[in-house]
């Protein structure tokens, strides 16, 4: 069901879509940033184990 938005539908959907947008891009960025910290920690911790 869409509510009725007028004039405003343009402007309104519009910044949803961004706003979706945007969050979806943060997901992203987190999930990147994620992996790469994990992956970075790993080798640390073998490098500790190698050398005590």
């Amino acid at each position: 069901m869409m509510v009725e938005l007028g004039k405003y539908a343009v402007t309104v959907l519009a910044a949803y879509g961004v706003t979706i947008l945007l969050v979806l891009g943060l997901v992203a960025l987190s999930l990147r940033k994620g992996t790469r910290v994990k992956r970075a920690l790993e080798v640390q911790e073998r490098r500790m184990a190698k050398n005590g």
